[in-house]
C-alpha cells in the first residue's frame, strides 16, 4: 500500500512537549497548493506506555476538544512517564464546520476506517490514524458526545469483545475514567468504526458520550476532564494523587455500570413531527409504558403517534431537536447493572 500523503510536524519519539500540525494536502478552489493542518500534541517522557487522545471524531461534539485543548496547553513531560498524544479535533474539516460530518467530501470519520491513502480527505485522515497513530498507541481514548441530534446521560463505554480478556482491560479503564454512567455499548452500525480498528488492533479503548444538544456545559466539561486525568492515570501514566476517585462535595465517587444488549434498547421514529419526550434523560420506564408522543405539525386536531418501550430500564439518550424524522433514534433505554460502583484507578 502506498505511503500516507499526510506529514507530520512532529517527532514522535523525541522528549518534551510538542505542538504541531498532522499536514493533509488539499487543493481546493480558494487553495490550490494548500493543505488541511489537523492540530497534535505529542508529550513524550522516556520510556513507557502510550495513550493517544483523540475528540472531534464528529465536528458538532465539544466536550472532547475543550478538554483536550486545555490539556495540551497544560500537561508537561515532566508530568507522565512514557508519551501522550493528544490530538483534539480528529476530523478538523468537520470540527471548523461544526457538522458532524466532513463539508469537504461529507465523509464520517467514524464510518471511514481503514480508510484509503489515496481516497477522500476523510479516508485519508482515517488510513493515518489506522496505519501510523494507533500502532504506537497502548491506550486510546475517543472522546463523544450526542452533538446536535442526541442526548445522553454522560457515560463512559465500551464494547462486547471476542476477547474476554482484552474486555477485561477495557472495562477497568472505562471504570478508571470515572463517568457517573459506564456503558456496555450495542452499535447498531460498527463498519468502518474507529473504535472496531482500535479494538480488532488489540489495544485498550475506551469511548464516551458525555452530553449532546451541540454544546457542552460546565459539568460536562468537568466530567471529561477528570476522566481523561483517570485514564491516564490507569494507563500508567500519569501519577495518582490523594483527589483521584473523590468529589470535593460530595466524597468518593461511583459509577452507574448499564448495558445494551441488544435491539429492543432502540426506538426508531416512524414518523415526522413534533417531538414530545414523556421521560426525561436517567429516568426510569417500564416495558410498554409510553415514552414519547409525535404529533402532526401539519394540521391540528389529530392525535399524536404513541411510541411504547419495548424494554424496561433508564433513558440513556434521546432525539434532541424538537422536531422529528422518519428513522430518527428517538430514545434509547439501557438495563442498570449495577448502581454505586467506587471509581478506582
Amino acid at each position: 500500500m502506498r505511503a500516507s500523503p499526510i506529514q507530520p510536524t512532529v517527532d514522535f519519539n523525541a522528549d518534551g512537549e510538542q505542538h504541531g500540525f498532522l499536514k493533509l494536502p488539499h487543493s481546493h478552489d480558494v487553495s490550490a497548493w494548500g493543505a488541511e493542518m489537523i492540530p497534535i500534541t505529542v508529550i513524550r517522557n522516556g520510556e513507557g506506555p502510550t495513550a493517544l487522545l483523540t475528540g472531534g471524531n464528529h465536528g458538532d461534539e465539544y466536550e472532547g476538544p475543550i478538554a483536550l485543548s486545555k490539556l495540551a496547553g497544560a500537561l508537561k513531560a515532566s508530568d507522565v512517564c512514557g508519551r501522550v498524544i493528544i490530538v483534539p479535533f480528529m476530523n478538523f474539516p468537520a470540527f471548523r464546520a461544526g457538522t458532524r460530518t466532513s463539508p469537504i467530501d461529507r465523509g464520517n470519520l467514524n464510518r471511514s476506517f481503514p480508510g484509503k491513502p489515496d481516497g477522500t480527505v476523510t479516508e485519508k485522515i482515517a488510513d493515518y490514524f489506522q496505519r501510523y497513530l494507533l500502532p504506537l498507541a497502548d491506550h486510546v481514548l475517543d472522546l463523544h458526545a450526542g452533538g446536535r441530534t442526541l442526548d445522553f446521560v454522560p457515560f463512559a463505554a465500551i464494547h462486547v469483545l471476542p476477547d474476554a480478556a482484552q474486555q477485561a482491560r477495557c472495562e477497568a479503564a472505562m471504570r478508571a475514567f470515572g463517568a457517573p454512567y459506564s456503558m456496555r455499548m450495542l452499535e447498531l452500525d460498527s463498519v468502518g468504526l474507529y473504535d472496531t480498528a482500535v479494538e480488532e488492533a488489540g489495544k485498550v479503548f475506551v469511548s464516551t458520550e458525555l452530553g449532546g444538544g451541540g454544546t457542552a456545559t460546565v459539568q460536562s466539561v468537568a466530567i471529561t476532564e477528570r476522566g481523561v486525568r483517570g485514564f491516564l492515570q490507569h494507563a500508567g501514566i500519569l501519577e495518582q494523587d490523594e483527589a483521584m476517585g473523590h468529589s470535593n462535595a460530595s466524597g468518593p465517587r461511583t459509577t452507574t455500570l448499564l448495558d445494551m444488549p441488544d435491539g429492543t434498547c432502540y426506538t426508531t421514529s416512524e414518523h415526522d413531527g413534533l417531538l414530545e419526550l414523556c421521560k426525561d434523560l436517567g429516568e426510569m420506564v417500564e416495558l410498554g409504558e409510553v415514552i414519547a408522543r409525535i404529533h402532526d405539525a401539519k394540521r391540528t386536531g389529530a392525535a399524536p403517534i404513541e411510541y411504547r418501550t419495548r424494554r424496561a430500564g433508564m433513558l440513556a439518550a434521546r432525539h434532541f431537536p424538537g422536531l422529528v424524522r422518519i428513522g430518527d433514534t428517538v430514545a434509547v433505554v439501557a438495563d442498570v447493572l449495577e448502581r454505586g460502583i467506587p471509581v478506582t484507578v
